[in-house]
């Protein structure tokens, strides 16, 4: 089964059905003892980028946002079976040019991994690919707030929508997780670890 982490704040950990193990933007709690597959990096903000923590495996891919805007597009991976495709990500203090989202394509799930935004032009553009899982910020500080990130998933039309880096300088906010308006919520506390199933299984 493919698995999903939450470590905190904006950090998170995915295993595939096989074993290989995936973090995208590793700062927050614990979780990192599996060594890595693949590291998927948003951004260079402190809170997004300690690959320190991890232990890379022989031929690990790092994919940071240089590399997946490398040549002035947004850049698609393959790893291993794994697809991944960078998206835009930008707002008042990130600057498109140095900040991506990500889609994963993974043992059939598909993921949207917003990273640090705001609303896009290509959200609306997402809908069509009938996504199982976006995982939005929604701090209203350094992102969009609570109210705008919901519009964002009701407008990403994902089976399930996950909310990160609620509270900066915090793991979590529970308070914070309960206002969120956004359709088919998916709660996750720090330190704990749900199943991820393809949209058309019975959850």
């Amino acid at each position: 089964m493919t698995k999903l982490y939450y470590q905190g704040h904006g950090s998170y950990r995915i295993t595939a059905a096989d074993g290989r193990v995936m973090y995208i933007d590793p700062y927050a709690g614990g979780g990192y003892e599996p060594p890595a597959d693949i590291v998927l990096i948003t951004h260079q903000h402190r809170d997004h980028n300690k690959i320190n923590l991890i232990t890379q495996k022989p031929g690990c891919a790092v994919i940071t946002n240089k590399e997946a805007l490398e040549g002035g597009r947004y850049n698609k991976f393959s790893v291993g079976g794994i697809e991944i495709e960078a998206v835009m990500a930008k707002n008042f203090m990130h600057n498109p040019k140095k900040c991506v989202g990500y889609l994963i394509f993974i043992d059939g799930v598909k993921i949207y991994a917003a990273g640090d935004t705001s609303k896009t032009e290509q959200m609306k553009n997402f809908a069509a690919l009938k996504l199982d899982y976006a995982i939005l910020c929604c701090d209203g500080l350094a992102n969009m707030g609570l109210k705008e990130s919901a519009e964002c998933a009701a407008l990403i039309g994902a089976k399930h929508n996950i909310p990160v880096h609620l509270a900066p300088g915090r793991l979590f906010s529970a308070k914070r997780a309960a206002k969120w308006q956004a359709p088919n919520p998916l709660i996750i506390e720090p330190g704990n670890e749900v199943e991820l199933k393809h949209s058309e299984s019975v959850i």
